[in-house]
């Protein structure tokens, strides 16, 4: 497995620090995989845009209990514990 060097949420700066907290603000935690982005914060940005789109937008056509299942079926197929 790959070991990526990542930024801590104590030690982000600038637009990074903003980033994480709206993490934190979303889920009470700045998970692993929103670290594993600290490297380049477009990336960063695009994927957490990318997850708003797919699972907490307002105009979904898939309903929010819908869309969790879905990520629940994802998450337990690839062995995932997010």
């Amino acid at each position: 497995m790959a070991w990526i060097r990542t930024t801590a949420p104590n030690d982000a700066e600038g637009l990074l620090a903003k980033h994480y907290k709206a993490a934190s603000d979303r889920a009470g935690v700045v998970a692993g995989i929103v670290q594993l982005h600290s490297n380049d914060v477009p990336t960063l940005r695009a994927s957490m845009a990318l997850y708003g789109a797919t699972t907490t937008a307002k105009n979904s056509p898939l309903s929010a209990k819908t869309r969790e299942l879905i990520a629940t079926i994802v998450s337990r197929t690839n062995d995932c514990f997010y």
